[in-house]
């Protein structure tokens, strides 16, 4: 987190004894800046309306959806330059996968870089300006999200086009 790097674990990983609170101020706990804490909380709001919404619930209780907007929230808390985000799709229903992509185009037009690992290939090249094609761990594709859009063997793989 000094380094500047956010991180949004696979699976969401809140902690669920803890309310929305909590877990939001535990993105912040190396800050020291509580003016600047507060300023990227309501961004937080701004983006996810929701999680305003439920500050005092204990986040076990949440919704998948809210949970991984609350995941990305507690991430965006640490004012990252980069942000790792890990399979933010799985397990949302299909309306929540539209939304957090929206909100994760909006993250990186706002000036912070986002690497994210995604199952979902074709919504991760719509948000994308580069990817990379892995396969038994190894780069097997690399190049500008348009040119892997316009890949036959990506077509076929993973975009079943």
């Amino acid at each position: 987190m000094r380094l500047g790097i956010g991180h949004v674990p696979e699976g969401r990983r809140i902690f669920g004894r803890l309310t929305v609170r909590d877990n939001l101020f535990l993105g912040a706990f190396t800050r020291k800046d509580r003016e600047g804490i507060r300023r990227d909380q309501e961004h937080v709001f701004k983006l996810f309306p929701r999680v305003k919404e439920r500050l005092d619930q204990i986040g076990g209780t949440l919704s998948g959806g809210e949970q991984q907007m609350l995941a990305i929230g507690r991430g965006l808390m640490s004012r990252p330059r980069v942000l790792l985000l890990d399979e933010p799709s799985l397990g949302l229903a299909p309306i929540l996968v539209d939304q957090i992509f929206d909100i994760i185009r909006d993250i990186n037009q706002e000036g912070t870089t986002i690497l994210l690992i995604e199952q979902n290939a074709a919504k991760a090249l719509a948000v994308a300006n580069r990817g990379y094609v892995l396969e038994t761990g190894r780069i097997v594709k690399e190049g500008p999200t348009s040119t892997l859009l316009e890949s036959p063997d990506v077509q076929k793989a993973y975009l079943g086009i």
